[in-house]
């Protein structure tokens, strides 16, 4: 049995090659019995659910059987984070009553704790600011309902109860809650309504990333509608029907369409490609307007857990984000 294990950001990855000349094991049993890993039965059917375990670059299911010399890749999540510390933070509350509150989350801050951002995070805040949350999923996501990516701006609803968490979430798998984002993309959609319906899953090439993939791909669905059409760009009105990682920056780029300033996912470079060299000028002085993608959680709409009233809130656009857009109109004219 041989293997070695390094860290990459988020994961321990640990590599192992399964020895030659010994009986058919299945994945799941042999890396159970590598008591060097030191994780539990439960943790590795999770791993491997979560496409998290690779035989030979590939993701394999639990009863996979080895036959000898295949490569064996496990990404391991790092330990969460326990010791967090309470920060005073400015919030931006949009609504709050005793169940639960929603806030306006600027760019640049991380929802939760994680490696490489032990704090300036909302739940930093959160500690601070609230007595009572949930902390159904441990203390560094307390509170927190769903996330938003650190440079992705807007509502984010928070439990004040571990019965509101469940209730909220809930809701959530159910879709009975409506997330409403804008986005600029690149270029013009062929259609001015429509529904992106493409599963989605972790890059293989890159574990920080998501891609469109039918290997362990999960369903997602993005409803979107034109809102503006400037020179160079599309101003979108956006819908989920799921809420995967990534999901509107990852349907929008492998569309051909990425989010304006996304950096990971192409709305900073392939986008340039195939446009006149005259309106070069002004998609520079756009991407020098925002340092991010431009992507906000405009509005939600939700039934209370408790009262039963219907609740619609809206965030209005950042500076950047309107200062974008307004150049844009200009410029187009």
């Amino acid at each position: 049995m041989t293997g070695n294990d390094k860290r990459q950001d988020n994961f321990q990855t640990v590599e192992l090659t399964y020895p030659v000349g010994i009986d058919k094991e299945r994945l799941d049993r042999y890396i159970g019995r590598n008591s060097a890993l030191g994780i539990t039965r439960n943790k590795i059917q999770k791993l491997i659910e979560a496409g998290q375990v690779t035989v030979d670059g590939q993701p394999a299911g639990h009863s996979h059987l080895l036959k000898g010399g295949e490569k064996i890749v496990i990404n391991i999540p790092a330990a969460p984070v326990t010791n967090i510390i309470p920060e005073k933070i400015s919030l931006r509350i949009v609504f709050e009553d005793q169940y639960l509150l929603v806030v306006d989350k600027p760019a640049g801050m991380v929802t939760h704790p994680a490696a490489g951002h032990h704090s300036g995070t909302l739940v930093n805040a959160l500690l601070n600011y609230a007595a009572d949350l949930s902390h159904e999923n441990g203390l560094e996501r307390a509170g927190i309902v769903h996330r938003l990516d650190k440079d992705t701006t807007g509502l984010i609803m928070v439990a004040k109860s571990d019965e509101i968490l469940h209730r909220l979430q809930m809701e959530f798998q159910n879709r009975n809650i409506k997330k409403t984002y804008w986005a600029l993309v690149c270029g013009h959609m062929k259609k001015d309504i429509d529904t992106i319906d493409l599963p989605i899953g972790r890059s293989l090439k890159d574990r920080k990333k998501m891609t469109v993939t039918n290997l362990k791909g999960r369903d997602a669905q993005t409803a979107y509608r034109l809102l503006e059409r400037y020179k160079l760009y599309d101003l979108l009105e956006i819908n989920l029907m799921t809420g995967r990682t990534h999901q509107i920056r990852v349907h929008f780029s492998h569309i051909g369409h990425p989010v304006f300033g996304d950096p990971d996912y192409g709305g900073r470079q392939k986008w340039h490609k195939g446009i006149y060299s005259s309106d070069l000028q002004m998609a520079n002085k756009a991407l020098d307007l925002i340092s991010r993608q431009a992507l906000h959680a405009k509005a939600l709409e939700f039934t209370h857990p408790i009262t039963r009233q219907i609740i619609s809130l809206d965030a209005p656009l950042p500076e950047d984000f309107r200062s974008l857009l307004n150049y844009l109109s200009e410029a187009s004219n």
